[in-house]
């Protein structure tokens, strides 16, 4: 029997790395692998890491991180082509304006994170339509990060899954995987309580629901967003899948 690739790849200088390879979809096939990966960012890989990522192929990084995010971090791998497609967090600052004005509290945390999501839809499509647009383009191997790799960056790939026919039982579980595999920095907004650092520093199935919902509101439905939002059409979707899927 033939050895499936590792799914998650353990790196010192980052963590929530993971091939998104071997899902299954509707029509049954499966995604390839080491074509698509999804992490946290790429900025303090060390030089055992460059030579794990390097050995992938990787060629172009997909960064949904804000401007100052990117400037304190940057990519460490000048060979990998990288596009920014913006999305300036929220989560903290407002969780700082609550703590000023009351009592801060972990169900408040969950609830902006929710918010948060509610807002990629809104506010954000734009950015999730040039990252298909890219994908298109099939600059594959390629990694979508954010920061953590967890929040932007889990939504885009639960988005890319959809278009691709996979369950949705499976999207929930890759989505959830974060859980196991990110590395939360304690040094990260030391000034919340430690509750509301630990709730914003996992995820849970109400903050991808969140998102959906919003599309629901706004479009009708995720065939909608697929094509209104996202300017994916059927033609659009069936070239994602011969790309990568395998045959």
């Amino acid at each position: 029997m033939t050895e499936l690739p590792a799914r998650h790849l353990s790196l010192e200088g980052a963590s929530n790395f993971r091939d998104l390879g071997g899902y299954p979809t509707s029509d049954g096939r499966a995604l390839r692998w080491r074509r698509i990966f999804r992490s946290n960012h790429l900025g303090h890989l060390t030089e055992q890491d460059i030579k794990v990522v390097r050995g992938l192929g990787v060629k172009s990084a997909f960064d949904f991180r804000g401007v100052q995010e990117r400037v304190a971090a940057a990519c460490v791998m000048e060979e990998i082509a990288v596009h920014s497609l913006p999305i300036e967090p929220t989560v903290v600052a407002a969780l700082r304006a609550k703590l000023q004005a009351r009592a801060l509290s972990s169900s408040d945390a969950l609830e902006i994170m929710r918010e948060s999501y509610r807002g990629y839809v809104r506010l954000n499509t734009h950015s999730f339509r040039d990252l298909f647009a890219h994908l298109l383009a099939d600059t594959a191997p390629l990694v979508i990060h954010c920061t953590a790799g967890k929040d932007r960056t889990g939504f885009a790939v639960a988005l890319l899954l959809y278009a691709l026919g996979v369950p949705e039982k499976v999207i929930s579980e890759d989505y959830l995987l974060t859980n196991q595999f990110y590395r939360r920095d304690p040094n990260s907004a030391p000034d919340l309580p430690l509750d509301v650092r630990q709730a914003i520093g996992s995820v849970e199935s109400s903050f991808l629901a969140a998102g959906f919902e919003a599309i629901s509101t706004q479009y009708g439905d995720l065939e909608g967003y697929f094509r209104d939002g996202l300017g994916l059409g059927m033609h659009e979707r069936a070239e994602l899948k011969q790309r990568y899927l395998q045959a």
